[in-house]
């Protein structure tokens, strides 16, 4: 079990070994009810569930000469097993059998988005044997930020102590891929030396907890990576990026912004929470990982059975076996710990790439499939040489 690290100040006081969850207040009607396949694959009521999403393919890159030095990750103490939700009508037996999760993390009230990425990267730092002082770079994906403005990543320099620019990436569930391609091409180009890449989200605090679609999906958590110059052959193999915006209301969060600023109307239509429609993001998300992943190994001239570890968003457990038996990607090659901690966001991919690493199963020359996937919608496949 990851444990808080110190440094995160104004929220570490108060954290307990194991705080109890408290059910939150349901919004809108209040209205319980039993559950139904669509309730997680999504019917939506909005006529979108027979929606095929056909995205287009993206372009292919490399990107090598850069290495990782370090990584770190963070989840709340606060543990929310299926069965702590039953008040608030779900099925614990049926949210595992549908998902894969068994469990996830919530932040406490005095627990931020910036907090969790402090301890993500502190963690970060003392792994690669580094000094704040060294950091040249801070990037944070994240589709949470702790305020509008300023960017989250700013509040993580001011912290840490890091003399750096530092900004924020939003690509939700991609963010971390995104941000990790970003951090490479400023150590690629000669422009960072060491660039402190993190992935955070509290997903807790945008899902309704009356929407059984989306509530019991998410969790929160932070994952942090910290870059440096490489071998020639390390870093990106291949690499795509890309996104397809015409799935923008398959997957979103209305509110806040300056098409929806947040108004009273909108409240009262929880239009502040995120919202899904499952059924065609669960196909899509099968499918593009699929594509993307040959597509990235063809170009890299790699196959199947030189992937050493496969690191898919935490999403769906379905979808990650779903896209390796596709792929033909022995399971044991699939890294799983959506049963812990459920989908994290940005978190998801380096909060995995970390557990892998401390467990040993990453070492110098290994070859990690990276994919993260979600809102825009965007997307990010990535052939990673260790």
């Amino acid at each position: 079990m990851l444990q808080p690290l110190g440094g995160a100040r104004g929220y570490e006081a108060s954290l307990t070994k194991n705080p109890r969850f408290i059910p939150p207040p349901l919004f809108g009607s209040g209205k319980r009810r039993n559950l139904s396949v669509s309730d997680y694959l999504g019917n939506g009521g909005h006529g979108m569930s027979d929606v095929v999403i056909q995205s287009p393919r993206s372009p292919l890159r490399q990107l090598c000469g850069v290495q990782v030095l370090g990584t770190g990750s963070f989840v709340p103490p606060t543990i929310v097993r299926n069965e702590d939700l039953a008040s608030l009508g779900y099925d614990a037996d049926w949210i595992l059998q549908r998902t894969g999760i068994r469990e996830r993390r919530h932040a406490g009230p005095e627990m931020a988005t910036s907090d969790m990425a402090i301890a993500a990267a502190t963690r970060c730092l003392e792994q690669a044997g580094a000094k704040p002082s060294e950091v040249d770079l801070v990037v944070v994906g994240t589709f949470t930020p702790d305020m509008p403005a300023p960017a989250t990543a700013c509040l993580v320099q001011d912290r840490l102590g890091i003399a750096a620019p530092a900004f924020d990436v939003q690509a939700a569930c991609a963010g971390f891929l995104y941000s990790l391609v970003v951090g490479m091409q400023f150590v690629a180009s000669g422009n960072s030396r060491r660039a402190l890449v993190i992935g955070a989200d509290t997903n807790s605090r945008i899902a309704n907890p009356a929407d059984m679609k989306t509530y019991p999906l998410f969790g929160d958590g932070a994952g942090a990576v910290l870059l440096g110059a490489g071998e020639p052959g390390q870093g990106l193999v291949s690499y795509t990026l890309g996104a397809d915006g015409s799935g923008q209301d398959l997957l979103c969060r209305k509110m806040g912004g300056s098409r929806f600023p947040t108004s009273l109307a909108g409240l009262d239509r929880q239009e502040q929470f995120l919202r899904m429609e499952g059924r065609p993001i669960f196909k899509w998300a099968i499918r593009l990982v699929e594509q993307t992943v040959r597509d990235v190994l063809a170009e890299a001239h790699k196959t199947i059975d030189d992937i050493d570890l496969l690191v898919l968003h935490q999403a769906n457990i379905r979808i990650m076996y779903g896209a390796a038996d596709n792929l033909g990607v022995p399971r044991d090659k699939v890294l799983v710990n959506i049963d812990k901690y459920g989908n994290t966001s940005a978190a998801s991919v380096p909060l995995a790439l970390d557990e892998a690493h401390r467990e040993g199963r990453i070492r110098r020359g290994s070859l990690i499939m990276l994919s993260g996937f979600g809102a825009g919608l965007a997307w990010g496949t990535a052939l990673l040489k260790w």
